[in-house]
């Protein structure tokens, strides 16, 4: 899913980017090169693994609780890759910038989600959701959210990659605030 949420990665540095997180591990990496920006997201869970995957895959509810997404909407199923369109901004302090994407998301259960983007505004979105689980019964599960994004149009030079970290440390967050919520409840997926 465009995960900035894009796909997604806020803080402005990255004390910020843990702050009011229960989850361990909380971190989220960018890297501009060239025109693109590579993003690294992990987050420790202590939920179980079921409840990771629901909240990951509930396309049409991403709008509820993913910051910058105004609309998500499954479109339909094509085999075990789901089609999403997800409308929204990124920005940062006075500067946003539209997200309209269509994007493929292959779900390779239960540790793998690959997403791209078909069509809209992004030139390039190509990343993926990891699950890692612990080698005990109930140990901590780790979430990777590893991914490459694009804009169609070129960010400024001086805020660009800033944006980007700040709108996918937001959603990152976001999302692993949910999945915490929905493993409090009673730790069974709805």
């Amino acid at each position: 899913m465009f995960r900035l949420r894009l796909l997604t990665v806020a803080g402005l540095m990255a004390g910020l980017a843990g702050a009011g997180n229960a989850a361990s591990d909380f971190s989220v990496k960018t890297e501009k090169r060239g025109a693109e920006v590579h993003v690294e997201a992990r987050a420790t869970l202590a939920v179980p693994l079921a409840v990771i995957w629901q909240t990951l895959t509930d396309y049409n509810r991403l709008s509820e609780f993913i910051s910058g997404i105004s609309r998500s909407r499954l479109i339909e199923y094509r085999g075990n890759a789901a089609i999403v369109e997800q409308f929204g901004e990124a920005g940062f302090l006075f500067f946003k910038v539209p997200i309209d994407v269509t994007v493929e998301s292959l779900e390779l259960p239960p540790h793998l989600i690959q997403v791209r983007v078909l069509s809209g505004n992004l030139k390039k979105l190509d990343g993926r959701y990891e699950i890692e689980e612990g080698a005990a019964p109930g140990a901590p599960i780790v979430l990777r959210w590893l991914g490459v994004i694009e804009p169609e149009e070129p960010l400024p030079a001086l805020f660009g990659e800033l944006i980007l970290r700040n709108n996918v440390t937001h959603q990152f967050r976001d999302m692993v605030n949910e999945i915490e919520r929905r493993g409090g409840e009673d730790g069974q997926p709805k």
